[in-house]
């Protein structure tokens, strides 16, 4: 049976103002777990359906506190539409520093609002091996529990740092290229790019601010063939990364 003690504290980390204040985010789903339990955050604590107990008993940290509860009680505590395995509180990583390293991009986002979205390309990150990910402090929360169930556990691997977006932009070195996606670009299929520098994608409906796309060294342009007006702003992300690193 479940404290009230700790369903509220659950309750409470599914919302950001809390979130920051416990220093914790909720981590929900079995695959998202155990790619928790074996990186280098800390878990703080597990709920925990007994079969799925059974499954990851050699996997759990010692010392850490597991509750076993229902599918159905699992469900009703967090915010997946069904939860058939866990739910963890973690600690929020420590922020490291923000540094670009050569011959690796790092992806900035700018009003990106959709948890969804934002944990996507955060796995898109983690899939291409970038430097991390840089979030305007209009992005959605990178430690929701929808962003944390979006990024299928690469999480545990994508540093993210969120920052005033155009000042960071205006701290890097002048000759660093800065890329953007834009209908006025240059057409991305006839460029040869390479890993390096910074790829700036904003919100689907308006893409980057226009004191964002003032700070572009180069606009690049996705070309299509079809009617539709635009494209997911992950799906944009994609097709553009994969133009970086064609070498892979």
């Amino acid at each position: 049976m479940l404290s009230k003690a700790q369903k509220t504290r659950v309750e409470q980390l599914k919302q950001k103002k809390y979130r920051l204040r416990h220093e914790a985010f909720l981590v929900e789903g079995g695959k998202s777990v155990r790619e928790l339990l074996g990186s280098a955050l800390t878990t703080e604590h597990l709920f925990l359906t007994p079969e799925f107990a059974e499954k990851i008993r050699n996997e759990v940290p010692r010392g850490v506190p597991v509750e076993l509860v229902s599918e159905d009680d699992l469900t009703r505590l967090g915010t997946l539409t069904t939860n058939t395995t866990a739910l963890a509180i973690a600690q929020l990583p420590q922020e490291t520093p923000l540094h670009l390293a050569p011959s690796k991009l790092l992806l900035a986002l700018d009003q990106v609002r959709d948890p969804g979205n934002l944990g996507t390309l955060i796995r898109l990150a983690d899939w291409y091996g970038l430097a991390g990910v840089v979030c305007s402090d209009t992005c959605a929360d990178p430690w929701s529990p929808k962003t944390v169930a979006a990024t299928m556990g690469s999480f545990t691997r994508v540093p993210v740092w969120q920052r005033d977006l155009p000042a960071w932009l205006d701290s890097l070195p002048a000759e660093l290229p800065r890329y953007g996606a834009h209908l006025e670009g240059d057409n991305v299929h006839r460029l040869q790019l390479r890993p390096n520098g910074v790829l700036i994608m904003g919100s689907e409906s308006h893409g980057p601010r226009p004191e964002v796309l003032d700070r572009l060294t180069q606009r690049l342009f996705i070309p299509g063939a079809g009617g539709a007006e635009s494209l997911n702003v992950a799906v944009s992300a994609a097709i553009l990364l994969d133009n970086f690193h064609r070498e892979l």
